[in-house]
């Protein structure tokens, strides 16, 4: 299979021995706290992953958000937050609104340690940043109760982007 020159965006064309696993940050409210759980599993061949992570969230998640991806173990974890969860007792981590973690080197970006907390306490930052810039999440936010309130506590911040303070 030729790779020359950019693939097309949408394609689904797949790079051969490159792995990748898909991780959906499930997010509840919880006795009034933010709760999370993760499920993954690898990609299938010819998957999109909004279809990969769909599957892992469930049939009645009400937004599916790509937040972020890392190399771990040798590939690519993309990760998507979905809420709300359809099994909240299910969640039990509480999501505390962390700092970024970052490596401090700007010619290696990756954060030596990736925690599941840092996970999801990125995707929640990333949530509120939708929250006031993404119509569409505007809207879920406005009629999404507990959940979304909790999320309103995090620091608006983008993918790569070291939060700054909004408000």
């Amino acid at each position: 299979m030729d790779f020359g020159g950019d693939l097309p965006s949408g394609s689904g064309a797949m790079i051969p021995g490159v792995r990748a696993l898909v991780e959906t940050v499930l997010l509840s409210a919880r006795d009034g706290q933010l709760c999370f759980r993760t499920v993954t599993r690898p990609l299938g061949d010819g998957e999109h992953p909004d279809a990969c992570a769909r599957s892992l969230a469930g049939p009645d998640v009400g937004l599916l958000h790509s937040t972020s991806w890392r190399y771990t173990g040798g590939g690519i974890v993309l990760t998507y937050a979905g809420l709300p969860d359809a099994d909240p007792v299910a969640a039990v981590e509480p999501v505390p609104d962390l700092p970024a973690v970052h490596s401090g080197d700007p010619l290696a970006p990756s954060p030596p340690v990736v925690r599941p907390v840092d996970v999801a306490a990125h995707a929640c930052r990333h949530l509120a940043f939708l929250r006031h810039t993404d119509p569409h999440v505007a809207v879920l936010a406005a009629g999404g109760g507990e959940v979304w309130d909790l999320i309103d506590v995090f620091t608006p911040a983008v993918a790569g982007m070291f939060p700054i303070q909004v408000r």
